[in-house]
């Protein structure tokens, strides 16, 4: 990872920075903000007593938010502290179903709808008042209704525009499942970053003996969606790739969707090879099993499985009986959205904190400097791949 301290950053920031993490993404905001605050107290910048940078080293740049709800489930949104004149920055997991709160006499679940109320009513709390506002949603809401089919809502664009509506001037997410969604706002900011260098630092890390080049490993696309990730991954390691794409049965509608009916590989020999399996996102985890299963069958070796966004919805049994039977060897996500006490305690699963990137994209964009260099991962990946070769020599 770049460090802090390799990069200059002398110009005046837009305004006195303010992180609000809403209940959502507490753990994450405030590995965040921990960051900022050691940055900021250790960083001997020149010009950190001019009165452009009044507020710039503080103890904490949490503003603490609250959505409390009425026994009849509405909300509102309310913010403790005055946010005039602040360069904002909103962090919402709308995937965190572990938050509850009261419905009448039930116990409700926050799904995502709710929680993306709930970051409208602190952007409504604001006012109006902050100099800047940007959201970083690492999932961003709605992003698999990305594209209309026949009579069909588009909910995720609708989204985006709702927010550009209330202020919000960028938005930040991750993995975004088609990015051709900012078109719906095309005169605002939207970055969709990669954690591809985080992912890849979690292998090597977590596997001391790793042959990293085309002759024993191989990167996997288990869809056709996800084709640009694995190329990019296999590009960036220098190694082979092979696909998997879903045979469809478009005769019948199950759940909303054609069922698979097969999985057919297109690909080099991928006999006694490890593979790395990579998507944006693990929903239920059928069609990821899957494409274990067919790769221990045409005799691959280790199988190692990269995701963005662990969701798990319909929880872990699958993976733990593809590890005990030997095909899963490691399992890795980011910690960019909830994960549960089970996920984090499975000897296969690999978790790979995001926390210092938000943090140097965060301090970055509150200096009002280009960003363009964090995006582009490959350099760190490379001088990450070159130390893993210098430390294991005989690998």
């Amino acid at each position: 990872m770049l460090q802090r301290s390799q990069r200059v950053l002398e110009t005046i920031p837009v305004g006195s920075l303010g992180l609000i993490p809403l209940k959502s993404c507490e753990e994450l905001g405030q590995k965040v903000n921990d960051y900022l605050v050691e940055w900021r107290h250790t960083n001997e910048l020149e010009h950190k007593e001019n009165i452009a940078f009044t507020g710039y080293e503080r103890d904490s740049y949490l503003i603490p938010a609250h959505t409390p709800r009425f026994g009849s489930g509405e909300a509102k949104g309310t913010i403790d502290d005055s946010v005039r004149g602040n360069d904002l920055y909103l962090m919402v997991d709308v995937c965190n179903y572990s938050l509850t709160y009261k419905l009448y006499n039930y116990t409700n679940h926050m799904s995502p709808d709710d929680h993306f109320q709930d970051l409208k009513r602190v952007i409504a709390a604001i006012g109006g008042k902050a100099r800047r506002i940007t959201v970083i949603m690492p999932y961003l809401y709605e992003s698999r209704q990305h594209k209309r089919s026949s009579r069909e809502s588009l909910d995720c664009a609708l989204a985006l525009q709702e927010l550009v509506n209330m202020g919000v001037e960028n938005i930040l997410t991750f993995e975004a499942h088609d990015p051709r969604v900012q078109n719906a706002i095309p005169l605002h900011g939207f970055e969709t970053v990669t954690p591809a260098y985080q992912l890849v630092k979690g292998l090597l890390n977590s596997t001391p003996d790793l042959q990293i080049d085309s002759q024993h490993m191989l990167v996997i696309s288990p869809d056709e969606g996800g084709m640009s990730r694995a190329v990019y991954l296999a590009n960036v390691l220098g190694l082979d790739m092979g696909m998997f794409y879903k045979r469809r049965d478009f005769t019948r509608v199950v759940n909303g969707r054609n069922p698979i009916i097969a999985h057919e590989f297109l690909g080099t020999d991928i006999e006694g090879k490890d593979m790395i399996v990579v998507d944006d996102m693990i929903s239920s985890g059928e069609s990821m099993i899957e494409v274990i299963r067919e790769l221990k069958k045409r005799g691959a070796n280790r199988i190692f499985v990269f995701s963005t966004f662990g969701l798990f919805t319909n929880g872990l049994e699958l993976f733990d009986k593809a590890y005990e039977e030997g095909c899963l060897t490691k399992l890795l996500t980011t910690n960019l959205v909830y994960q549960t006490p089970e996920l984090l305690s499975r000897p296969y699963y690999v978790s790979c904190d995001m926390s210092k990137y938000i943090a140097l994209l965060v301090d970055t964009l509150n200096h009002d400097v280009s960003i363009s260099d964090l995006l582009n991962p490959y350099d760190r990946i490379q001088a990450l791949l070159n130390k893993y070769q210098e430390e294991h020599p005989q690998v």
